[in-house]
């Protein structure tokens, strides 16, 4: 996993955590979710996990037995971490390689395990738009051997994305581009 982070923070698993949390702030997750998912101890996930929530980084909230953990949007280094961890994923190459030269898009949304901060090695994109299929392609191989990541896109129209908007509402998504309204 050698990326930006990796000569600034010595612990993997910090790593990890940072771009689970700040990815998406929105998502959430519990100890033993995370260790399993990073497949490491849960002393190792906890231990970090007070680090980060004791520097601020993280809020931590009970529920029942579980306490879950999220980005806290408030800290000051909230839009730095959140940028620097796009950059880490590549979501700042695929903006700039694909989404801003495809022509008639209208949305373009980071879908299901990078939206939820799952460093996966596939980038899942749903644009919405009236889009060049071949254009497309041609970018995102060229894109995926600059980050050195997978991307599969899913391309719908507004009518199509309108009526699957209740299924999509399902799964984890984040808005990474919107066209300007005019």
């Amino acid at each position: 996993m050698d990326n930006l982070f990796t000569g600034l923070i010595a612990s993997k698993t910090r790593i990890k955590l940072l771009i689970r949390f700040f990815f998406n702030p929105k998502a959430q997750s519990y100890l033993r979710e995370l260790a399993k998912e990073f497949n490491v101890s849960t002393n190792s996930v906890r231990e970090e996990l007070n680090q980060l929530t004791k520097t601020k980084l993280l809020k931590s909230q009970k529920d029942g037995r579980q306490v879950y953990y999220k980005a806290n949007t408030e800290h000051p280094l909230f839009p730095e971490l959140k940028s620097m961890v796009s950059k880490v994923m590549g979501i700042d190459q695929v903006i700039d390689g694909i989404v801003n030269r495809l022509g008639e898009l209208e949305k373009a949304y980071v879908i299901d395990d990078y939206a939820e901060g799952k460093d996966t090695g596939i980038i899942d994109l749903l644009l919405v738009g009236n889009i060049n299929h071949y254009h497309l392609n041609d970018l995102s191989r060229k894109t995926e051997r600059y980050i050195n990541r997978k991307i599969r896109t899913l391309v719908l129209s507004r009518e199509e994305h309108n009526n699957l908007l209740p299924e999509l509402s399902k799964r984890a998504r984040v808005l990474i581009w919107e066209a300007m309204k005019k």
